[in-house]
């Protein structure tokens, strides 16, 4: 039997009181003690709260409860561990639960926004239901996805907007040809989210669970290159460096790096991974050694939680979990004490690194396991002081073994490596958090190597090679090509419409590294979008153009390039991943005013003079077709420039520089 959206948001308020219950509790003892805690979270309740708040003599809580605990003593309890990123959320569920407790409707979009809330505030405690919530989420996209098939008509090629070039430029869709996932609109969202944990539980999709198809829809950048090349290196003991500190924004690539990692030294044969024989002879090696890899995932595993194996050994640190990943058992027994007693292991780690390498050791979201400890050790991993001595003992044990690589990721630094004003509280987290990150970098930094994420033009790359199939041979080359001139030509013929940068050759490059679709796409993403909290780079781009490009192929679009001004943002899908990151003030923008903006400011991008030099201005303007459309769009573009100004500003976003001069900056012209 169907169950309705309702229903669903009731099911996932359950495991988010179920997530929340022990999180809350364990830092509500820890302020207030174990004797006092529960009389000062009465003053936290309502009357009609505090009649059913005791069964049995202990606290029964439902999520309203846990909820306005939470938002009531955020100051002085759980700003600590949590950041504002958090209490947003807080803030977001306790309007969901009101409207879910007063019986009122859920739409699926609706419903996938709580799940997502819930979702990410479940993570940030560790909670194990985080993985139930995620079925969840994926199971309504699927069931979005069947609706949206079912009541969808395709439109005739004419509906689409198709510039004049049409005829003499071809088609991207006659030159590149899409992923069968994505073409067919068949893509999961959450198989575009890499996670390093479920790779290794031997879970996930195929491209990321796999090598062979990991690396075959992978590309190198430099940076990653360089990674591989001094991996290799260090597991084959041959130099490398001992300690590499990956660190980017939010959604940079430092889990897809890890998985490189995972799977470089997975046992795979080398030649069948891509690019993996290029990266073998920088390292010159020969062969390519099997490593002991060992998972730490900081969100995965709960500092509150003792984990029970399936030999049932019982391990309550991380030092003990990274024992057991090395050995087992046995390997276990070494630092038993050490993991009962939440002590450093101290030099038994080196002792385990030489016994049981080569090995590669991955510690991925730390700084979101150190701030759920306590100052105090009474928790079963240990205080939060010890956190940073076995930090220390582990990077100067990495570095005296010859063959064993440690890799960790950490937020990005908010002194002059990211763009960003501070480290992404998504990541970070509150008080604690942001003191665990800065003491880490301390210990880690000492021996560390930093990485750096992907250039712009190399995100390019990494985008096309996800979304589309490679280009065929010479003749589809040949045919890029000639699209990116004519576009060239267009940007330094027109230059005065368009931004300076245009008229370099230079531009011309990016339009072939981004094709089919035109680099101020990337450019508007991985700037501007970048700076929203949930918005994950190359994760974000990837979900949003997945949906784009899919729309686009079923129409039948002819355009030469995806062009700013063609994104179909009437789809629902690709609504539906616009406005997911943004305020509600932009859904009426989106429903009322762009259409008719869009559809005036494509004709900027008019390229029929290239077919004819007829069209050179009438004689009673003095003005081509061209120019004419360009002023006309610039006219239509002007209301619609201060409502999304507005909106911009409302949004914590800086208004594009031209957002392609498509739709905006001739406005101010005319």
């Amino acid at each position: 039997m169907a169950i309705t959206n309702y229903e669903r948001v009731g099911k996932a308020m359950e495991l988010l009181r179920e997530g929340l219950a022990p999180f809350v509790e364990r830092e509500l003892k820890t302020e207030y003690g174990e004797q006092t805690w529960f009389e000062e979270t009465k003053r936290n309740l309502t009357q009609q709260q505090l009649k059913f708040v005791e069964k049995k003599g202990k606290p029964e809580w439902d999520v309203a409860m846990l909820l306005g605990v939470l938002w009531n003593s955020w100051n002085n309890v759980f700003r600590k561990t949590l950041g504002p990123a958090e209490r947003s959320l807080v803030s977001e569920l306790r309007d969901a639960r009101n409207k879910w407790a007063h019986q009122q409707p859920f739409s699926t979009d609706d419903a996938y926004r709580v799940f997502d809330s819930i979702g990410r505030l479940l993570t940030a405690v560790s909670a194990p239901q985080s993985a139930e919530l995620e079925k969840m989420k994926m199971e309504l996209l699927r069931l979005r996805f069947d609706e949206q098939v079912r009541g969808e008509k395709r439109k005739a090629a004419g509906s689409l907007i198709e510039t004049a070039a049409a005829g003499a430029l071809p088609p991207w869709r006659e030159v590149v040809t899409p992923h069968k996932d994505v073409a067919s609109g068949r893509y999961q969202q959450a198989e575009f989210a890499a996670d390093l944990w479920q790779v290794h539980l031997g879970e996930g999709t195929d491209e990321y669970r796999k090598p062979t198809e990991f690396f075959r829809r992978t590309y190198l950048t430099e940076s990653l290159r360089r990674l591989l090349v001094s991996a290799v290196q260090r597991i084959s003991g041959a130099g490398g460096d001992p300690v590499v500190q990956l660190q980017t924004n939010f959604g940079g690539g430092k889990t897809h790096s890890m998985l490189a990692l995972y799977h470089l030294f997975s046992g795979a044969t080398p030649g069948e991974l891509a690019g993996v024989d290029t990266v073998m002879a920088e390292a010159d090696v020969k062969t390519l050694p099997k490593a002991k890899r060992v998972v730490l995932v900081g969100t995965k595993i709960s500092p509150s939680t003792p984990s029970t194996k399936p030999d049932g050994t019982v391990v309550r640190t991380l030092w003990g979990e990274l024992a057991y990943q090395l050995g087992g058992k046995k390997a276990f027994k070494r630092i038993e004490a050490d993991d009962q007693k939440a002590t450093s292991p101290g030099d038994t780690l080196r002792e385990l690194f030489n016994e049981y390498g080569p090995c590669l050791i991955l510690i991925d979201e730390w700084v979101a396991y150190a701030r759920q400890l306590h100052d105090q050790s009474d928790l079963p991993a240990g205080g939060f002081e010890t956190q940073f001595t076995f930090a220390q003992a582990l990077t100067e044990s990495a570095k005296l073994v010859k063959n064993c690589l440690l890799v960790i990721s950490l937020p990005a630094s908010d002194t002059g490596v990211s763009p960003h004003a501070q480290a992404d509280d998504a990541e970070v987290g509150g008080v604690r958090g942001r003191e665990a990150l800065d003491r880490l970098r301390n210990v880690i930094g000492r021996v560390e190597s930093s990485w750096r994420p992907a250039t712009a033009e190399e995100s390019f790359e990494i985008v096309r090679r996800r979304l589309f199939e490679p280009l065929a041979g010479p003749e589809h080359f040949k045919q890029r090509d000639v699209v990116a001139r004519a576009f060239a030509d267009l940007y330094r013929a027109q230059h005065a419409e368009f931004p300076p940068e245009c008229r370099d050759s230079e531009y011309e490059m990016r339009l072939k590294a981004a094709y089919p679709i035109h680099p101020e796409i990337f450019d508007r993403l991985y700037t501007d979008w970048s700076t929203l909290l949930k918005f994950q780079r190359t994760r974000g781009v990837l979900r949003l153009m997945a949906s784009v490009i899919h729309s686009l192929w079923e129409k039948g679009d002819r355009n030469p390039l995806i062009l700013p001004c063609m994104i179909p943002i009437d789809d629902p899908r690709v609504q539906f991943e616009l406005t997911r990151y943004l305020s509600d003030n932009w859904v009426p923008v989106i429903e009322k005013d762009w259409k008719a903006a869009r559809d005036a400011a494509c004709g900027a991008h008019d390229l029929s003079w290239l077919r004819s030099d007829s069209d050179r201005g009438s004689s009673r303007t003095g003005r081509s077709p061209s120019e004419t459309r360009l002023r006309d769009a610039g006219r239509s573009a002007v209301a619609l420039r201060r409502c999304i100004a507005s909106s911009y500003r409302g949004s914590n976003l800086s208004l594009p520089r031209w957002s392609a001069r498509l739709v905006l900056d001739t406005a101010d012209s005319h």
